[in-house]
């Protein structure tokens, strides 16, 4: 008889929020330290923007991969061992590419951390489901997400700050020991399933179901709004430091660093979308998300710098209330293999952190910050209001 899971009060489940609160915070922060050191990078190995930007979207590429491959793996092979897998995996490449001195040995570095990052997403919240009672399961999953925000900040910070008074290596090498401490305070704190069960079908029905819903429209919407957001977002933040780097402003590796911390405002915006959907409905509480993104990014024309980090703080909050609230709706609009519609989310997800990150390169070399702030703003508010005008004509 399956065990009903573990309620808030039993220590196991606080080992599972802690262990996996950990586990994602760790995986986001890798994935997203190379983006403050892009202009490190140019310069240090003579090469291109769009080639700098290759560091972040092999990664992204590698964990597309990884998040098909590993889920369908952790279905039949157990959670656990792949979130383990996963930490280990993306810890040695920094090793690695800490004494490499070939930019394309990092960027195939990159790839297959980006491959063994997938682990934990594509195991985690599968694991809370099967672990967690159902009455708490909304509070650990809440916990656990708010953790990817906080490591994409911290990842992000650490490398910017130890690049501009030490060296980027020194920052690797410091991810790499960390990740080390919390790979080894998971194998010693995370419970072993208990609810575990693993697939018998094959993989051919795997695959069968994640295409089911690639037939279903409100889900097609929904991945597709998965990557316009991830886009803007995303694109916005490689190209800053290259923007604040130059004249009028000039600053330092390490004082734009410190603009990351404008993902705190994120780590408010999801709970606080959760909340204000309960009241207005989750379209209408995305929608407002959505337009506050926009509005952040435009105010990040601006030529003040306290209006850019204002800018930055508004992208963060909205962006974040849009995204919780489309993953959100996954769940609700898909009718069967709810698990597979949501690896396809986020396959959508990072497939627009794969084009924000390197292909908007062509846009910032010819239009320049202006250009791409301009696109990445309108691009979100055009498709809701193509999806509206499309469902109001179907209502007609």
């Amino acid at each position: 008889m399956a065990h009903e899971g573990y309620s808030i009060r039993e220590v196991q489940f606080w080992r599972i929020v802690l262990s996996l609160g950990f586990a994602s915070l760790y995986i986001f922060a890798a994935m997203y330290a190379f983006q403050p050191l892009l202009p490190l990078f140019k310069e240090e190995f003579s090469i291109s923007v769009s080639y700098a930007s290759l560091s972040m979207s092999a990664s992204t590429v590698g964990l597309i991969l990884g998040l098909i491959i590993l889920g369908f793996f952790s279905d039949r092979n157990g959670r656990t061992l792949y979130i383990k897998l996963s930490l280990i995996g993306s810890t040695l490449p920094f090793f690695l590419m800490a004494v490499s001195d070939s930019f394309l040995w990092m960027v195939i570095l990159r790839f297959i951390q980006g491959f063994a990052l997938a682990g934990v997403p594509a195991a985690a919240l599968a694991y809370i489901s099967e672990e967690i009672h159902k009455q708490f399961m909304s509070v650990a999953t809440a916990l656990y997400i708010s953790c990817n925000g906080i490591g994409g900040m911290i990842g992000r910070f650490v490398t910017g700050y130890m690049g501009e008074h030490f060296s980027w290596q020194l920052s690797f090498h410091i991810l790499g020991f960390t990740g080390i401490l919390i790979f080894t305070a998971i194998l010693l704190t995370l419970p072993k399933s208990r609810n575990f069960t693993a697939s018998q079908e094959g993989f051919s029905k795997d695959i069968e179901g994640f295409f089911f819903h690639l037939k279903n429209p409100s889900l097609l919407v929904v991945f597709g709004l998965g990557v316009v957001l991830q886009l803007s977002f995303t694109g916005m933040w490689t190209f800053l430091p290259f923007h604040l780097i130059a004249p009028p402003y000039s600053m330092s590796l390490d004082a734009i660093s410190y603009t990351y911390f404008a993902y705190s405002f994120g780590v408010i915006g999801a709970p606080l979308a959760g909340w204000l959907a309960g009241f207005f409905g989750l379209r209408t509480v995305r929608r407002a998300g959505v337009i506050t993104l926009s509005a952040g990014l435009l105010l990040t024309l601006g030529t003040s710098l306290t209006l850019i980090v204002i800018g930055l703080c508004i992208v963060c909050l909205g962006f974040f209330t849009a995204h919780s609230l489309t993953a959100a709706s996954v769940g609700k609009e898909a009718e069967h293999h709810k698990g597979s519609a949501s690896s396809i989310y986020l396959v959508s997800y990072y497939i627009g952190v794969t084009i924000g990150s390197t292909f908007l390169s062509p846009l910032w070399t010819i239009f320049g910050w202006n250009g791409l702030v301009t696109f990445t703003a309108l691009l979100p508010v055009v498709y809701i209001a193509i999806i509206r005008m499309s469902r109001s004509r179907k209502v007609t």
